[in-house]
């Protein structure tokens, strides 16, 4: 591996400044390629609490965090911006990605002097692009789009537009780690500068709209989802190479136009010191959910399962581990709901993960319909039988080491549960399954030296140019690049097997 390399990672509101997931993730990449200098760049919708959540290592250059401002300046027309969003809108509208690709590029050019989107009659903009528009996805027209739901959606492209002006540091690569937010700013830079892009596809835009927006008429959800799905497919366009996280989101990126050659999987992996197997507790039946309690969460449908186990199994405890502030209450007013009392218990994020799973006897993974597997394989690496709901990569990461129930069934969840409450046994045997499975394949190592070799890939000069004589018998040629033969040795097949 080359020493010495300049790489921006950009991320979408989390590392360095919030313990999650995705941070802890991150924090491995960059704690393991000390080799590199690394600019940390994240981009959010409010300022971070504090400081950095993680010790940073010599080797980081610089970490910072760019908030996105919500107030709307006043500026005058520009024809440029107009000509861009037309571009945009039809690519919306008409499923066009070349116009939109086209319109988001001029878009990201003049984002540098002001907000592009704020000189431009955008609401006029949509509608005319909306009535020439395509039928959806399921062959159904588009959802018909008023007055007040053009501004409703115009006001939130605008908002999601300011990603393009977000200052990139120069550096020999660019990567981009999943979300529509940290995608813009790393499409604009490259555009800006040429410098070559590494995206890992870590949350696949889904069809169903966020928590946050269910209240959103059926037009506007439509018009954000296509957005999504837009940057998404011009992402996988520019970026040289996509490391997707799983089975499921390497399939998302082929459906919506990704190269096939571009693609190299390169499953998540944690550090095994930091979730060591640790014999069950001597305490009443435990089960342990990790998650944020967002709306989305999938909070409700725990809360559902474990009122039934509470009925099956008198005294069961439910530890609902990682709750941030910003969640708390929502996810305190559920509880309250369900009568359950002391029976529920909220805690943060623990700075020792070994922590983080050790009070339970079983863990729940009910993630979000595109969220990656990080903490589904911290379950895993502890040694602990996992219920995981089959969502996402859930099926094909836990494999035959636990019990995967349908999703959005709490009736089956909660049996799930109370089977293996009841069974000591069979659940430390799936518990020791569990570990070795995350230890033959999701492992931190791994991911270490499979980027390594995507950033020498990809940040590097090219070869210079060769002249060869004439041969009677042509040399075999391969068509791969070699890390990708590499590479492709030691990914996972959709059963599981290396």
């Amino acid at each position: 591996m080359l020493s010495g390399m300049r790489i921006c990672l950009l991320t979408g509101g989390g590392y360095p400044f919030r313990r999650d997931a995705l941070a802890g993730w991150c924090r491995t990449l960059v704690d393991g390629l000390a080799g590199h200098r690394f600019d940390l760049v994240t981009v959010s919708d409010r300022e971070p609490l504090g400081g950095p959540a993680y010790p940073l290592p010599p080797h980081v250059a610089s970490a910072g965090c760019v908030v996105l401002p919500r107030d709307t300046p006043k500026s005058h027309r520009d024809e440029n911006a107009v000509a861009a969003a037309v571009l945009l809108c039809r690519g919306l509208a008409e499923r066009r990605d070349e116009d939109f690709a086209r319109g988001l590029a001029a878009l990201a050019s003049l984002a540098e002097k002001a907000p592009p989107l704020h000189s431009v009659p955008l609401a006029d903009v949509l509608l005319d692009a909306w009535k020439a528009g395509r039928a959806t996805e399921d062959g159904e027209r588009l959802p018909k789009l008023s007055v007040r739901d053009a501004r409703t959606a115009v006001t939130l492209l605008r908002h999601a537009a300011r990603a393009l002006a977000v200052p990139v540091p120069e550096t020999d690569l660019i990567h981009c780690v999943g979300g529509t937010t940290p995608l813009l700013a790393a499409l604009a830079a490259r555009w800006r500068t040429g410098t070559p892009l590494l995206l890992t596809e870590a949350r696949a835009p889904v069809s169903r709209p966020r928590s946050s927006e269910e209240r959103l008429s059926p037009a506007v959800q439509t018009v954000l989802r296509r957005f999504r799905r837009a940057v998404a497919r011009t992402g996988y366009a520019e970026a040289g190479l996509i490391a997707p996280l799983s089975e499921f989101h390497h399939a998302w990126a082929l459906r919506h136009g990704a190269e096939p050659g571009r693609l190299v999987p390169v499953p998540a992996g944690v550090d095994p010191r930091d979730f060591p197997s640790a014999p069950e507790a001597r305490t009443v039946p435990s089960i342990v959910w990790a998650g944020n309690g967002a709306p989305d969460s999938g909070l409700p449908k725990l809360l559902d399962a474990f009122a039934r186990i509470s009925t099956a199994v008198p005294g069961t405890v439910l530890h609902l581990v990682g709750v941030g502030s910003t969640h708390e209450d929502h996810a305190a007013e559920l509880i309250d709901r369900t009568g359950l009392g002391r029976a529920v218990r909220m805690h943060p994020i623990p700075a020792d993960p070994r922590a983080r799973y050790a009070t339970g006897h079983l863990v729940v993974h009910l993630p979000g319909p595109a969220d990656p597997p990080y903490r589904l394989i911290e379950a895993m690496m502890s040694g602990r039988a996992v219920v995981g709901v089959d969502v996402g990569p859930v099926a094909e990461t836990l494999g035959d080491a636990g019990v995967v129930v349908p999703e959005d069934d709490p009736e089956t969840l909660a049996g799930a549960c109370v089977s293996l409450l009841k069974a000591p046994a069979r659940r430390r045997a799936l518990g020791d399954a569990a570990r070795r499975r995350a230890l033959a394949y999701f492992t931190t190592d791994r991911v270490v030296r499979a980027y390594g070799a995507l950033y020498t890939d990809l940040a590097t000069a090219p070869p210079a140019p060769t002249y060869e004589l004439p041969l009677a018998v042509p040399a075999p040629r391969e068509t791969e690049p070699a890390t990708l033969r590499w590479l492709a040795q030691e990914t996972l097949t959709p059963g599981g097997s290396p």
